[in-house]
């Protein structure tokens, strides 16, 4: 029985028994039960929010500001809902985890964007968000005096999911509209400071006292892989080999290639040292590679024993049997396959250099650019490096079972100013990863960067093109947790467990020590949460506080048109835009489910 079933489970359970204690008169007044959702209500607490809210005009004027941005969100978010609903219905995507089920649960553990190891660091930084939003809602109400009628918690069950302030409906009616809008933009207005607040914090004093240790992180070992033989795993840091200092992949790389011995010494985290005995293993594959040879992470490994004929055991023997050849027979432990030899292109993008030239979106494999030999998705990479932005290169590839090639006018990288093809790159050679160690790297250095610290020279490219400025450095934090869906990398775990090996703390708060760490992980989410409940809540749509900013505004236009039936004409203009809202919102949860397929 799977996650999702179990808490599916639990729900009815705990929903069938609150009903029973509800219909035996066992629960208290103060707590109401609707199916698995429970609400504690209290009238306790209004005395200080009258004491809160004695600055009425400073409130007031914060307010209006949160109202501004609110409006200018709502109006954002209208079109932007729209506007993707239209597209998913044009051309339905591909359905990705996004859109599975549990994944719209805001339960650590659960959802797979949301981990388990910082699961109270995310619950604090909801309960943050909720007392902020709530508390925003209960003190306009007493700067606009619009009476309480009770104040409390929701709990999905057990677990507190929301906070509510319950203002008296005729105290409503006789507020002005101005009085409502304050009071309705009040909680969103608060989710924004703490979100600035929180960023702020994060990306200054917290990331600048944590840095990258030296090594290479290991995210994992490949099963069956030389590295996983000699028990290396998730968590290590490879600091050495045979006593060569390493930092990033590829200094890796370039150490096992400058050993000619098949097995390696390995210094662990700076301490222990295991040998690893080398062989080639295929450790990826993409789909439609000219092997046909599909690799999963429950199968055994495929080892390659020779290459035309000359016996193998490393990455850099496999090149040396390659040569020039255009094509390559491999003896691998599934059969004997005969591969073109060259930098496998998964797509073509439309309007770009390779596919001007080519007219296709097909995959291919690069064998040669501008005279020079492409065996690998490193060759090609390196090659582009040496080229510039509008400069006319000879690509030759392997298409359709011939060679062909074609004069290719480069644009410019976004990402490094090099010339660019427009082109996505599988790592390795002819859509097959090789490897004679097997390690996954974890993106330390990439995650560190994106926050707005120095990652290193192991960063990697993705974190220029994302982050610098403070609203990229936000725009790259929103997408940490979904960063395997838009990144291409695992999700960001956090600051946590086995991770934090390969962080070290100094600068501002090193006197902190590992504090640090549960400092960046409580910063992060409350800052994360909080600006998605604003977003969510700024929504035009009943009964969200940019539902309720949408009535209230709509009912101060129609009151100076000259309509007999106002109240009628506002309800079926905010009903209209929430249907709208609501049907694009289910658009894209579950559009490409259903119509992608």
């Amino acid at each position: 029985m799977n996650t999702l079933l179990w808490v599916l489970v639990g729900l009815i359970a705990y929903s069938l028994f609150a009903t029973f204690l509800r219909t035996r008169g066992i629960l208290p007044e103060y707590v109401r039960v609707q199916g698995p959702l429970t609400t504690i209500h209290t009238r306790r607490g209004r005395v200080l929010l009258d004491k809160l809210a004695k600055p009425k005009r400073f409130w007031r004027a914060w307010s209006n500001i949160g109202l501004g941005v609110a409006l200018v969100i709502m109006v954002g978010t209208f079109l932007l809902l729209v506007f993707q609903a239209s597209l998913i219905i044009q051309n339905p995507p591909a359905p990705t985890a996004v859109n599975q089920p549990q994944n719209f649960l805001v339960i650590p553990g659960v959802n797979d964007f949301l981990p388990l190891s910082v699961a109270p660091e995310i619950l604090f930084g909801l309960l943050v968000g909720l007392v902020v939003h709530e508390g925003g809602h209960g003190i306009l109400c007493r700067v606009e005096d619009i009476d309480i009628e009770s104040m409390g918690l929701v709990t999905l069950a057990i677990l507190p999911i929301g906070a509510f302030v319950e203002p008296s409906e005729e105290s409503q009616k006789e507020a002005d509209r101005g009085g409502k809008s304050r009071m309705f933009a009040a909680g969103v207005t608060n989710n924004f400071a703490i979100t600035i607040v929180a960023f702020a914090l994060l990306f200054g004093p917290v990331i600048g006292s944590i840095s990258v240790a030296p090594g290479v992180a290991v995210d994992g070992a490949y099963a069956g892989s030389p590295a996983d033989v000699a028990g290396i795993g998730g968590g290590d840091r490879l600091t050495a080999v045979d006593g060569v200092a390493i930092d990033t992949t590829q200094d890796l790389e370039s150490a096992l290639r400058q050993s000619e011995a098949r097995t390696v010494s390995v210094e662990i985290d700076g301490e222990r040292t295991v040998s690893v005995t080398r062989e080639l293993i295929v450790a990826g594959s993409v789909e439609g590679n000219p092997a046909g040879i599909t690799v999963s992470s429950d199968s055994d490994p495929i080892r390659v024993t020779a290459v035309n004929g000359t016996t193998v055991n490393t990455q850099s023997e496999f090149e040396e049997a390659v040569g020039d050849s255009r094509f390559a027979r491999l003896d691998t432990s599934v059969g004997e396959r005969t591969i073109p030899v060259g930098a496998y292109i998964t797509n073509v993008a439309e309007d770009q250099p390779l596919y001007n030239a080519s007219g296709t979106t097909d995959p291919l494999i690069v064998t040669e650019l501008n005279g020079e030999r492409i065996t690998s998705a490193t060759d090609l990479q390196q090659a582009l490096d040496r080229t510039s932005p509008g400069q006319t290169v000879s690509v030759e590839v392997y298409r359709n079972g011939g060679f062909e090639t074609y004069d290719v006018t480069l644009d410019e990288n976004p990402q490094d100013g090099n010339g660019f093809l427009g082109v996505n790159i599988f790592p390795g050679t002819s859509g097959l990863l090789f490897s004679d160690f097997g390690t996954r790297e974890y993106p330390a250095g990439t995650y560190l960067s994106l926050l707005g610290g120095d990652g290193g020279e192991g960063a990697g490219g993705i974190q220029s093109a994302l982050a610098g400025s403070p609203l990229q450095l936000v725009y790259a934090s929103l997408l940490l947790p979904f960063a395997s869906v838009v990144l291409g990398i695992p999700n960001f775990p956090g600051f946590t467990g086995e991770f934090l090996n390969f962080y070290q703390v100094g600068g501002p708060l090193g006197f902190l020590g590992g504090g640090v760490f549960l400092l960046a992980n409580l910063l992060f989410w409350t800052a994360w949460i909080n600006l998605q409940l604003g977003l969510f809540n700024c929504i035009p749509g009943y009964p969200l506080d940019g539902g309720r900013i949408l009535r209230t505004g709509t009912e101060a236009i129609v009151s100076r048109l000259p309509v007999g039936d106002r109240h009628t004409l506002v309800r079926t203009i905010t009903t209209s835009i929430g249907l709208m809202m609501l049907m694009s919102l289910l658009l894209m949860v579950f559009g490409p489910t259903v119509l992608g397929g």
